[in-house]
This record gives C-alpha cells, structure tokens and sequence, in this order.
C-alpha cells in the first residue's frame, strides 16, 4: 500500500515566505525599539549635561544587556520554539519602551536601557526559527533577508529624531510600544514553527557548553565580535562622532548614520547569498581587509566626501561580513544546536558593540580626538583577516 505524504500550507514555499517575513518584521521592531536612546543621545547630553563618558555609558547599556540576552533567549528557542519566544519577548519590550517615556534623570535612563536590552535579544530568536525553514542550501540567503531587520536601528535614527521633534519627546516610545504590542500578537495569531521542528531535549546549560565547545562557534563569535560589533557600534555611537569631529547638527549626524546602517543591513544578504556560492571564508576576509583599510582613512578625520566614502564602504563591508557568518553557522552547527551557537555568537556580537563605544568615549575625553580608537578597530580588522584567510576552520 502507498502512502502519500500530506501537503500541507506549512510546507510550501508560502510557509517559508510567511515566517520569513514575519521573523523580518518582528526584528526590525525590536532593533527599532533596542536603538530608540542613541538618536537621542544628544539631547539627553544637554538636558541633562552628561559627559561624553557618562553618554556613552547611556548609549552602550541596551547593547550589553542585548547582548548576554541573547545566550538565554537562543536556549529557550531551541526548547520552545522560535514562535512562543519570539511573541513573549515582542510584548515584554513594551515595558521598558513605555517606561523610558517617561524617565526624566539619568539613573531612571540607565535602568530602563538595561531593561530594553532584551530587545535586541531576539535576533537570537530569529536565526534558529528561519533556519529550521530552509534547506542548508538557501539558509545563507534567508538568514541574510533576516537580518535586514537590522534596518530597525536606520529607521529609528531617522524617525526617533523627527517624532521627538515634531511631537514630543515621549512620542517615539509609545510609537515603538505599539508596534511591538503589534509584532507579538502577529507571531501568536499566524506565526507557527516549521513542520518537525521538536524541542530540544537536553537541559540549556549542556546544550549551551556544547555549542560553545565546537571550534566553528568560537571561531565564528570572534568574527561576528569585529563584524556585528563595528555595525552596532557606529550605528549608536556615529552621530556623537559626526557632531564632535565634523560640528554636524544633531538631525544631520543621526541621518548620516541611518545611512551607514541601512547600507550595512542592505548588504547582509547579499554577504549571505556570496557565502552560499563561493565559502564563508572568502567573503569575511574580503570584508575585513575592507574594514582594516576603510578604518585607516577615516581615522585620519578626511574631508566630509572623502570621510562619507570611507564609512559608507566600510558599512557595506561589516554587512557582507555580517550575513557570511551565519550562513556558515547555519551549514556547520548542527540543527538542534544552532540556537544555542547563535547565542554565543550573537552575545559575541553585541558585546563587540559594547566595549567600542565605552572606549572611544574615553579616548576622545582624555585626547580630544576618535584617531586612536579608529586606529584600534584597523589593528583588530587586520588581525581577525590573517586569522580568517590563514586558519578559519571552513571554506
């Protein structure tokens, strides 16, 4: 007797579609909601006389917190499903954006951006869930067109400035509030898991050792530490830079740097779709040899068309970088582990974004000038690509 295989909706290419493009937009809210204090770092700085430390401090925050998160959520991902987390972690990230509204002093500041950290979290969620969709063949390309969700921090270093400037400086967050009440609900009304998809088994502290023990996790935290580092990094501390070094506007130095973000994000998937065709390797070490030299010029605070360039080429670099990582991750980790492996390559990642900005605020306090950090992220770039070109454990 022959038995036929039941086609259902969920296993077509519009089930894939759909929970594509629900991941995409649900991290993009998210990401929106992690960046809402960098755009207004500015205007925190005057109203509240804080030092260029003590901004930096206030824009970094959300990133460490977002970035530990990311070990937790990636473990209950490959527990629960990618569907129940992402849900729960879209509405819990109402509380902190509503709280923020309207928190007036800087302690009040930094607790609620330690709350919003978890925000940024969910990338963590979101490489598990689209990879259980996609065969190892296309998972570059998707995780890719997922991490264009990073397109979150460009739209709010577009929107945030303008709707605190035409509406009122609560009005962001509450925008924000509701467009994550809006993501959660639609993850818990069509959002499902991929068909066979079962939950892993084993307790999150063996499955994290695990992940964390495979050479390809440790090699690939380190690469996405430079690459996703240097994206967050500029994406929340590039307008303090472009008001102190080239006396920018505050709304010009936050349009600026969206554009750096958007570049970076338009550029992940096409990083992921290059590592499909011709190796993850090849693709990271063309981008950090890109990095190193871009880094380079701009520390030396060009002319504006020349310093545009320099970071523009940059952005789309750490975005090819950005989407070789987990199309690597996706082939090389095996699939009831690659939450917990995108857990600590993306806690890697964000705390690559962390320390930056902690450094360069320093720097430019003790010396007036951001040469001697740029110059440091040239001399981590050339490392990580002789690293790359000479030793990186994959193709």
């Amino acid at each position: 007797m022959t038995t036929v295989k039941k086609i259902t909706p969920l296993t077509t290419k519009g089930g894939r579609t759909t929970a594509l493009v629900l991941a995409t937009a649900a991290f993009a809210v998210n990401f929106w909601a992690w960046a809402l204090l960098s755009p207004l770092g500015p205007t925190y700085k005057e109203l509240l006389g804080l030092s260029p430390l003590a901004v930096s401090v206030l824009v970094a925050v959300p990133v460490i917190v977002g970035s530990l998160g990311r070990i937790v959520l990636g473990g209950l991902t490959d527990r629960y499903g990618g569907r129940a987390v992402f849900a729960v972690a879209s509405l819990l990230g109402v509380v902190p954006v509503v709280f923020l509204a309207f928190a007036q002093s800087y302690p009040t500041l930094l607790i609620g951006g330690l709350l919003l950290g978890m925000t940024g979290a969910t990338f963590a969620i979101g490489v598990p869930y689209v990879n259980a969709w996609f065969p190892p063949e296309r998972r570059g390309l998707a995780l890719g067109i997922f991490g264009m969700g990073n397109i979150g921090t460009a739209v709010s270093g577009f929107a945030t400035p303008w709707l605190a400037t035409e509406f009122g400086r609560r009005v962001p967050f509450f925008v924000v509030a509701v467009a994550l009440v809006a993501v959660g609900l639609a993850f818990l009304a069509v959002g499902r898991n991929a068909p066979g998809a079962a939950g892993a088994a084993e307790p999150f502290l063996t499955r994290f050792l695990a992940a964390a023990r495979l050479r390809i996790t440790r090699e690939l935290a380190g690469m996405y530490a430079i690459t996703f580092g240097g994206f967050v990094a500029f994406g929340v501390y590039l307008p303090l830079y472009l008001k102190a070094a080239y006396g920018l506007s505050t709304a010009d130095a936050a349009a600026r740097a969206a554009g750096f973000v958007l570049l970076a994000t338009l550029a992940r998937p096409v990083g992921g779709w290059l590592a499909d065709r011709i190796g993850g390797r090849l693709v990271l070490s063309g981008a950090l040899g890109t990095v190193f030299v871009c880094a380079i010029i701009v520390s030396f605070s060009p002319v504006m068309p020349l310093a545009t360039v320099g970071f523009l080429t940059m952005a789309a670099a750490l975005g090819l970088g950005n989407g070789a990582v987990f199309a690597v991750l996706g082939k090389a980790v095996p699939a009831r582990m690659v939450g917990s492996a995108t857990g600590v390559v993306g806690a890697a990642g964000g705390l690559g974004g962390f320390l930056p900005p902690i450094v360069m605020g320093l720097i430019y306090q003790a010396t007036g000038s951001y040469a001697i950090g740029l110059m440091l992220l040239a001399a981590v770039a050339l490392a990580a690509f002789v690293y790359c070109w000479f030793v990186l454990s994959v193709a």
